[in-house]
């Protein structure tokens, strides 16, 4: 039972399974539409070396700091020999066979401070390129964002995205400032001791060198099995990651539905999932270094007793078994240490393959050949036969057909599901369209670039989206060229100039998150203010007032009238009290206008739109 709740909450916050229906639906509801696939379901894991590939493509641009750490590692390695090195003199001179240890230990402290600055330079310099290469991976992640259609965030967690985009990234900075530092001076120092172990004994370097294959060995039968725990692992944060998000954003709603424990138990399920998958993954990680341990002390042992019996039998210096034991225990050290990073390395591997899944999503689809840009729009929109659903094979609309033009009011009516929110988000091409056309003044809107496309439509949506910021701010948001005395005289058609003037800072009042210190209806007005500035030809609402109080809808609908004048307005309906004033209400079922007409005729006609005014329908 548990097992089952786990996957299901961990589906439904990764975006691994269908999401249901409307974008303006329950507290936890995801996209419009019947739901759809996830845009990572099923995704085909890449290789580790095709993902360290792609890393290094960040590293692009750091040639001359890259040289520079190439020094600083080799200078780091040649003086931490050197100076360990020093120990085969000092041993034969306490035996009395070789120069003064006063000297020998002093140029030994000059090696070891020499390898302790060059380490210290490696690692600021490797600090430097890594935040570099974080920054350009960030960038990339985020302008990737902006490029991906609203069907891809109908699909995916906002949590899970944020994850992504901080722990994933993050991980691989990690990877790439520690690990990467560990891992290339540990293969130096490898070298470099291997090299001096040949010359200083043959025979103890081959003993040696025989216990190379096992640590690879360990090395990879650990890191191959631990990959996999580590994938699943970040999945399980993104989920948890995606609950946390999605339930302070609702925590009205779980507060007044009165869901605190249900929101608790839901948590500990996707927080225990993650625990037992970060302790799977580490378990295994956790088990290199004593592998690695165990071969390097087998190989410590076989040294001392082969360097024992060079010494009796063949008279081999007592300093040179000396040296030879401590490069054998140094040649085991690097991958001791990089088997203690290996924890970060599957974690950066398993992070960077989830963020290069975003940045190889499919971007929205490119403008058409020869794109067109609208010069001067008049509003005139026709629907030709237009049919389209979110999953192929399951339709929404069919066979859409209406006009549209300056100065006229369209509204859609209809029950639940019956697409009209759909209409909207295929005006400003949220979506493209299975067949039929849209067009706006006579011009297919697939030939139109979607910059223009745009730029002449104004969406005021029932939820309304502000900024952290000022009322300035958010209010120039719908044309960023706009000076203070358009922001108010836009206010002031929108009937928002008289509630701002009354607050302490006016314009300049700093708004909260979504302007959680302003009212509902206060917020309505400084988008609707929004849609005037833009000064659009083309309005979509998604009926504005139906949440807010009696006044506050008054001053709203005062504000849309006077946007209504001279646009060409669309409004989804949730009270038809608010169209019987439109030049065109389409009543829709299940995809189809079913009627079509001005108020007083739709309304003395026994059919659906009478239903709906009689109150024996659902009107949503």
């Amino acid at each position: 039972m548990e097992e089952t709740q786990t996957k299901r909450l961990q589906e439904k916050y990764t975006g691994s399974a269908p999401r249901a229906s409307s974008p303006k639906g329950p507290l936890l509801a995801h996209g419009p539409g019947g739901g759809m696939q996830s845009r990572f379901s099923g995704a085909k894991p890449k290789s580790a070396s095709q993902i360290i590939r792609r890393l290094l493509t960040y590293l692009q641009g750091e040639r001359k700091w890259l040289v520079l750490s190439v020094f600083l590692m080799l200078a780091h390695s040649l003086s931490s020999l050197s100076a360990s090195y020093m120990i085969r003199p000092m041993v034969n001179a306490i035996a009395g066979t070789g120069e003064s240890i006063v000297l020998g230990l002093c140029l030994m402290g000059a090696l070891y401070l020499a390898s302790m600055l060059s380490f210290y330079g490696l690692s600021r310099t490797m600090l430097s390129i890594s935040q570099r290469a974080q920054t350009r991976l960030r960038k990339d992640l985020f302008e990737k964002m902006q490029r991906l259609p609203l069907e891809f965030y109908d699909k995916s967690s906002a949590g899970d995205l944020m994850s992504r985009f901080v722990n994933d990234i993050d991980s691989i900075g990690e990877m790439l400032n520690t690990a990467a530092i560990q891992l290339f001076s540990g293969l130096a120092a490898m070298a470099g001791t291997l090299a001096l172990m040949y010359a200083t004994s043959v025979i103890l370097a081959l003993v040696a060198s025989a216990f190379i294959p096992l640590s690879l060995i360990a090395l990879k039968l650990v890191t191959d099995k631990g990959r996999d725990r580590y994938r699943s692992q970040q999945a399980a944060l993104g989920a948890l990651n995606g609950y946390i998000e999605e339930s302070i954003a609702g925590q009205k709603a779980v507060k007044a539905f009165c869901r605190e424990e249900l929101a608790i138990e839901e948590f500990s399920v996707l927080n225990t999932d993650y625990k037992k998958k970060q302790v799977r993954s580490h378990s295994v990680a956790s088990l290199i270094m004593p592998l690695t341990n165990l071969v390097s002390n087998l190989s410590y042992v076989a040294v001392a007793c082969v360097g024992v019996l060079l010494v009796a039998l063949r008279n081999f210096d007592v300093g040179g078994v000396a040296v030879f034991m401590n490069y054998a225990r140094q040649f085991g050290r690097p991958l001791n240490e990089l088997s203690g990073q290996m924890n970060s390395v599957a974690s950066a591997l398993a992070g960077a393959e989830r963020v290069f899944e975003v940045l190889d999503a499919s971007p929205e689809m490119a403008d058409a050949p020869g794109a067109i840009t609208l010069k001067s729009c008049q509003g005139r929109l026709d629907f030709h036969s237009v049919s389209f659903g979110y999953i192929q094979g399951r339709p929404i609309l069919n066979n859409i057909s209406f006009s549209a033009r300056k100065g006229e009011k369209t509204a859609f009516v209809g029950s639940t599901g019956a697409g009209k929110t759909t209409v909207a988000s295929l005006v400003p091409r949220f979506y493209d369209i299975w067949e039929g056309s849209i067009t706006l003044d006579g011009v297919d809107i697939r030939k139109l670039s979607r910059a223009s496309l745009r730029e002449n439509i104004a969406v005021i949506l029932q939820d309304t989206r502000l900024s952290t910021g000022t009322i300035m701010e958010n209010i120039r948001y719908g044309r960023l060229d706009a000076t203070d005395e358009e922001v108010v005289e836009a206010s002031k058609a929108a009937n928002a100039h008289a509630f701002i003037e009354r607050l302490k800072d006016g314009y300049f009042t700093m708004l909260d998150k979504d302007g959680g210190n302003l009212s509902q209806g206060q917020r309505q007005l400084i988008s609707i203010a929004r849609a005037a500035l833009s000064k659009a030809p083309v309005l979509i609402m998604d009926e504005a007032a139906s949440s807010v109080d009696a006044r506050s809808e008054r001053l709203i609908e005062e504000g849309l009238k006077r946007l209504f004048s001279d646009r060409t307005t669309i409004v989804i309906a949730h009270r038809l009290s608010s169209v019987m004033d439109a030049d065109m209400i389409l009543v829709m079922e299940q995809g189809e206008i079913i009627e079509r007409g001005r108020h007083e005729t739709l309304a003395s006609q026994d059919g659906r739109y009478q239903q709906l005014l009689c109150g024996k329908a659902e009107l949503a």
